[in-house]
């Protein structure tokens, strides 16, 4: 069995993501240099990692600010508190907060970089 460690964001904006990361996940990063960043959460390390480096590791594999497909997904405590907080930074919010059919509470809300995220709160579902 594999275990997720870290999902990179390769970005041609560090400084910006890593501001922007501060401030939603409300930690410091626990690693910060201008080519490299690191989230530590409870279940993997969310890191932001410079296009221009990656670019001389793997040449040509990454684009930045093109995804459309992946999600950032984070359980929290109190989604409709985090759904108020997160509203006033001033993000922009894709889908308001919800009671979906699985039994999550969540909202979506994009990054500086286009990336998708998703905190929910698991909710007690009916009988």
């Amino acid at each position: 069995m594999s275990r997720l460690t870290h999902l990179a964001i390769v970005t041609d904006r560090v400084g910006e993501l890593r501001e922007f990361y501060r401030k939603v996940l409300q930690q410091e990063p626990s690693v910060s240099r201008a080519d490299y960043v690191e989230f530590s959460t409870a279940g993997a390390t969310v890191s932001l990692w410079d296009l221009a480096g990656h670019e001389r590791q793997a040449p040509g594999s990454a684009t930045a600010r093109a995804n459309r497909t992946v999600m950032l997904e984070f359980e929290v405590a109190d989604v409709d508190a985090e759904y108020a907080r997160v509203r006033r930074l001033g993000v922009e919010i894709v889908k308001d907060v919800t009671t979906q059919a699985w039994g999550n509470r969540a909202f979506y809300f994009r990054d500086p970089d286009d990336n998708l995220i998703n905190f929910y709160t698991k909710v007690k579902r009916g009988p």
